[in-house]
């Protein structure tokens, strides 16, 4: 039997919608695009079924309609205002608070933009200059001096020789003077090797092809966080990523992630839409400090992002598939609850606590069994 992977490329998990995407609109598009803008809006926001135009010629593995999955859940204007900004000569940055699906709204698009998504810069204090521009192959360097052959290119030249989108994740945990190797790059749109000359006895200069462009992301409230310089933001358009505004969107985003995740490992997803409503209900009210019915709550550190509860739904999922006996996945969900609450400030478990007693309590009065049981689970947390 082959060996899995454990997580597939955006552009591989939907190629079949890319595909489909490249034959249903033959308008205008950028220089070095896969599909056009309008393709790539509705292949990131999807959630409807599109029809080829009568007479449209595609290749026989094309389907005349297809049901485009939705990927992302966010304001229809924010990923048009992205989408218009890359295929101009600006770097995008997406700023926003950790777990706002940032990193997946990246992917998205250089999936949907160069059909590849994996040219990614992962930015952390240990990131050097070399990882934007290149290095050498220091084997074939001492055997035949500085070449072509002996020169390692970043993922950042690769990108640009390619006419690919490159991401940086968390531009921000990189020391400024390593974010300010960009600045030429993208500025210039080139790259100079001074170490190597041309045919004409200059520094070769490696020129990024059409298509290149830059997507970066950085969460702001993060330690670790080292401010842009005013040079380096000029070369980017801004833009907020925040939060999902709707509860339902935001619980059908979970089970679909969620769905797809456990897909991939064989298994199904296993909770019921009233515990789903109740683990979206319990993250929202901590995110953001008020619930639903107007209750104050404490506010932990935790983020209490989309993402952490997309995990939690796979973990009780996971146990109700690998544990028969587990009839009861509702008696987990504090403990998980509890887990992101003091991941980042143990002393937060007084908060889980004052919750438990507030909304949840006060949610008993109305009958509903779900909170029933979560308050019957408080011992749980302590």
């Amino acid at each position: 039997m082959g060996k899995q992977t454990q997580r597939q490329a955006i552009e591989t998990l939907y190629k079949k919608e890319l595909d489909f995407l490249k034959v249903w609109d033959k308008g205008p598009r950028p220089k070095g695009w896969q599909i056009t803008p309008r393709a790539a809006v509705k292949f990131i926001l999807g959630g409807e079924k599109l029809s080829l135009k009568k007479g449209t010629k595609a290749p026989a593995k094309i389907p005349k309609n297809l049901q485009i999955t939705r990927k992302f859940v966010g304001n229809t204007s924010l990923v048009e205002r992205c989408v218009v900004t890359l295929a101009g000569e600006r770097g995008l940055i997406l700023v926003g608070e950790p777990g706002t699906a940032k990193s997946m709204l990246s992917e998205l698009l250089a999936a949907a933009i160069s059909n590849n998504s994996a040219l990614t810069v992962q930015g952390t204090a240990g990131t050097i200059e070399e990882h934007f521009r290149y290095s050498w192959n220091y084997s074939l360097l001492l055997a035949e001096g500085y070449s072509i052959k002996a020169l390692t290119p970043s993922v950042v030249l690769q990108g640009m020789r390619q006419g690919a989108v490159v991401r940086i994740e968390e531009i921000t945990r990189c020391l400024p003077e390593v974010q300010d190797a960009l600045i030429s790059i993208l500025s210039e749109r080139r790259l100079v090797v001074p170490e190597i000359e041309d045919s004409t006895g200059n520094s070769l200069i490696e020129y990024a092809q059409q298509g290149f462009n830059v997507i970066a992301t950085a969460n702001l409230r993060d330690k670790g966080v080292s401010e842009m310089s005013a040079a380096l933001k000029r070369r980017f358009n801004f833009e907020n990523v925040h939060p999902i505004a709707d509860q339902q969107q935001e619980a059908d985003l979970i089970r679909s992630q969620a769905t797809t995740y456990l897909a991939n490992e064989q298994l199904t997803f296993e909770l019921d839409d009233v515990l789903l409503d109740a683990l979206v209900t319990c993250f929202r009210d901590l995110r953001s400090g008020v619930t639903e019915e107007g209750w104050s709550v404490e506010r932990p550190t935790a983020i209490m992002s989309t993402a952490e509860a997309v995990s939690i739904a796979c973990s009780l999922s996971r146990k109700q598939s690998y544990f028969s006996s587990a009839k009861d996945i509702v008696r987990d969900l504090p403990g998980y609850i509890k887990g992101v609450v003091v991941k980042d400030e143990p002393k937060d478990e007084d908060k889980i606590l004052r919750y438990w007693d507030g909304p949840v309590l006060e949610r008993t009065k109305r009958n509903e069994r779900i909170w029933e049981q979560l308050y019957e689970l408080r011992d749980e947390l302590s």
